[in-house]
């Protein structure tokens, strides 16, 4: 939005409390709310859910004269913004990446179904509203959003063609992993497959709720390289080392059977196959443009067969990431997006001009 002529401040959460409080980057400036709170603690985490919620609105309050339109980034930020756009009118678009109700994973049904009811009541009375699918649009049946698109979530377009890649001899095979680390993404399977292939590579990087065990289980394995948490640039320079990428959701999480995450559009962009599960919206996708492997979640002698049919057959990796990014370039790029999201907030501004 930068580079459009739109000026962009970034308020956000650091649960770590360690980083810089504000910090200039790429022409926007980042400020930070440093309140520790652990992931996926679920009713734990909400005392400092609470003081995040007083500090945004704080913060909003102070600033009111340094900003017109609201970017809210999922419900835990939205209904401060809600509040100040009826006490200020201000222009609120509401960015929906995954339905707070069902991302929750400790939480009682009741409290639930309060928040659904809230976050269904939040898209209605914001001007607008973004998806990051458009199979989502199944999750707020029943809403009426003022205006409404779907922007995947897409990485910006690097130059494939300076990638330093040599891919992997046939048997052999590099893996990447970078992102939240919970077990209902297939990850403890995937490492007891990588178990039984020492010949095989895999570079692990994330942070989330099951971060010490699956770290732990990581150390057990002489084929795998831990790095904890790290930078995206980090985690771009791992992933283009990467022969195949995979994400293998558990398809029972509903955020899961609607998802689209940044490592599939990652994995398009770098022109990599990708190992999904079946019935996470990621397989429609995936076959839809031929662009990698669709297996069972949890059954591991699938997950096994796949990355021995990728690791014995380099033409077949070839041509389903050239396939990949294909797709990226004519479906799913940056460009594309950011065109849908400057249309939209053109859509606003006339709305209410």
């Amino acid at each position: 939005m930068v580079d459009s002529g739109f000026t962009v401040d970034v308020l956000a959460w650091d649960r770590t409390a360690k980083l810089p409080k504000h910090e200039q980057r790429d022409g926007t400036m980042i400020h930070r709310l440093l309140i520790q709170a652990d992931f996926g603690q679920g009713l734990g985490n909400l005392p400092a859910l609470l003081r995040w919620q007083w500090g945004l609105m704080k913060w909003l309050i102070r600033h009111r004269n340094e900003y017109d339109v609201l970017h809210a980034c999922d419900f835990d930020t939205v209904i401060p913004c809600l509040l100040i756009k009826m006490l200020w009118q201000k222009l609120l678009v509401y960015d929906i990446f995954d339905f707070y109700a069902e991302h929750l994973r400790r939480t009682p049904v009741w409290i639930k179904s309060m928040i659904r009811a809230a976050d269904h009541w939040a898209i209605d009375h914001a001007d607008a509203v973004i998806l990051v699918d458009e199979s989502r649009r199944d999750q707020i049946k029943g809403t009426r959003p003022r205006h409404l698109s779907v922007i995947y979530n897409s990485p910006e377009d690097l130059s494939i063609e300076k990638q330093d890649f040599r891919p992997s001899p046939q048997g052999g095979l590099r893996l990447t992993y970078v992102g939240l680390l919970q077990h209902e993404r297939g990850l403890f399977e995937i490492l007891s497959v990588l178990e039984k292939h020492p010949e095989w590579s895999l570079e692990f990087a994330g942070f989330g709720g099951d971060e010490e065990a699956i770290s732990a289980r990581c150390r057990e394995l002489p084929s795998v390289n831990w790095h904890g948490r790290i930078s995206y640039e980090k985690a771009i320079g791992l992933t283009q080392q990467a022969d195949v990428l995979f994400a293998t959701y558990d398809p029972s999480i509903p955020n899961h059977k609607y998802s689209s995450p940044n490592k599939l559009f990652e994995a398009m962009m770098l022109g990599k196959p990708i190992i999904v599960a079946r019935d996470t919206n990621m397989d429609s996708i995936v076959s839809r443009y031929d662009c990698g492997l669709i297996v069972t979640y949890g059954n591991e002698s699938e997950l096994e067969a796949a990355l021995l049919q990728l690791a014995n057959d380099p033409e077949l990796r070839k041509r389903l990431g050239e396939n990949a990014r294909r797709a990226y370039e004519t479906s799913y790029s940056w460009d594309i997006m950011r065109a849908r999201l400057i249309e939209l907030y053109a859509q606003v501004q006339k709305s209410n001009a």
